[in-house]
């Protein structure tokens, strides 16, 4: 059952499913994935909803994916200028004025209508960085702007000296009740968004050298070496990089663009090599990230790392690396929708997640994965969230602060390539 009822659904005008070039089944789930962030957002606030779960609250995450995603859905014409402009813009002075933070660091879910913590969450860095990047970016997008203005004020108010707790590495959150948590950003993963951003603050700056401070683990699969995260998850190689574009930037012979790359390829590796135990697993079924399971909502993930898997793919892993493997993530794409359009494509895209072997199918979208993959394929077809936010200022210091040089031409770097030309 779908609650996202805040604003009207607007039809979707494309070619026959049938007869859908790759070109047009990304923007169809581009599209219609904007449109949770339409259906799903408070009008009143602005704050988008963590899930289609009845009575799910907002989350800070998914509300900045929101906001990049209405700023990318101005600019692909799906929304008018008006409409998109009206919710940044209230979402943004909800973020300034009315959504409840500590030291500029927002609360992880917050009532949708009020902007008050519920759930018991914890002030969260990393999410609030996600939401400090969708902010910045629709600044760019709308510069010249009240937008722009306040999305700098939100940054700027953001006191990332504090949540170091004193220590190296910054703190996962914070909680009134019992202060900071004892978990840290102490090694590979979607924390280079967060360490970004906190370098590169006009106001509250963390030391650049504290960027050394985290672990870069490697470890030896399908291949290649990668730097990995605990879980293995894909969208911890994918955060950071739906608005940092790492493809000519080396951290101490490191290029992440390409360890994504690596690290996706290994994803869909460890798939084929457990598909006769996994039905779901296959060459073009393939996807281990965080995302709703069987038995809850799980951080799924694929060697190396954790590994922590029952047989459940979330089609916006594969989806959301289509930068770093167009062919194969385009390959699971349309192998997603034309064998399990009926039970995994709804009114805002492909929903979560689904398992075959336990006959499971997800009914519920969210938000930060319903995003994730919209700024991918953003980025895939015109480098759109990549090209703007590598101009602010703030992410230009901390580039040069922990001189992450250019990587040598002999690299190899590869680029994402639409399939088709873009109109």
């Amino acid at each position: 059952m779908l609650l996202c009822a805040f604003f009207p659904h607007s039809g979707i005008l494309f070619a026959a499913e049938e007869t859908l070039s790759d070109q047009e089944l990304l923007r169809k789930i581009q599209r219609d994935s904007i449109q949770y962030f339409v259906d799903c957002s408070d009008p009143g606030t602005g704050l988008t909803l963590d899930s289609t779960q009845p009575g799910s609250p907002s989350s800070i995450a998914a509300t900045g994916f929101s906001l990049a995603a209405l700023a990318i859905g101005q600019k692909q014409g799906w929304l008018s200028y008006q409409q998109a402009y009206h919710q940044i813009l209230k979402t943004l002075e909800t973020a300034l004025n009315g959504a409840q933070h500590q030291k500029g660091f927002f609360y992880h879910f917050l009532d949708p209508k009020t902007g008050r913590r519920v759930w018991g969450s914890e002030a969260s860095s990393i999410d609030t960085a996600l939401f400090i990047a969708g902010a910045l970016l629709a600044g760019e997008y709308f510069k010249g702007t009240p937008i722009e203005t306040l999305s700098q004020q939100i940054y700027d108010r953001v006191d990332w000296k504090w949540m170091l707790n004193r220590s190296d590495l910054i703190c996962m959150g914070w909680k009134p009740q019992t202060g900071f948590l004892p978990y840290y950003w102490d090694s590979y993963s979607e924390l280079m968004i967060l360490q970004a951003l906190a370098i590169g603050s006009p106001t509250h700056p963390i030391p650049p050298s504290l960027w050394n401070q985290w672990s870069r683990f490697e470890e030896e699969y399908n291949g290649a070496r990668i730097v990995y995260s605990h879980t293995g998850s894909l969208f911890t190689y994918q955060y950071a990089q739906a608005f940092i574009d790492f493809r000519k930037l080396n951290d101490q012979g490191i290029n992440y663009f390409e360890n994504s790359k690596n690290a996706s390829l290994a994803n869909r590796q460890f798939c084929i090599e457990n598909s006769s135990e996994f039905l779901t697993y296959g060459k073009d079924s393939w996807g281990l990230t965080a995302s709703l399971g069987p038995g809850g909502y799980k951080a799924y993930g694929a060697l190396p790392g954790q590994a922590l898997h029952d047989g459940t793919v979330a089609p916006y892993g594969s989806a959301a690396s289509i930068v770093f493997t167009p062919e194969e993530s385009l390959n699971a794409i349309r192998f997603f929708y034309e064998n399990f359009r009926d039970q995994l494509y709804g009114k805002y895209g492909f929903k979560d997640s689904f398992n075959l072997g336990k006959d499971w199918w997800a009914q519920e979208y969210l938000g930060i994965d319903q995003g994730i993959m919209v700024l991918m394929i953003e980025n895939y077809f015109s480098e759109g969230v990549w090209k703007p936010f590598m101009k602010i200022p703030a992410i230009q210091k901390w580039i040069r602060a922990c001189r992450l040089n250019a990587v040598p031409p002999e690299a190899g770097l590869s680029s994402p390539a639409p399939s088709e030309p873009v109109s």
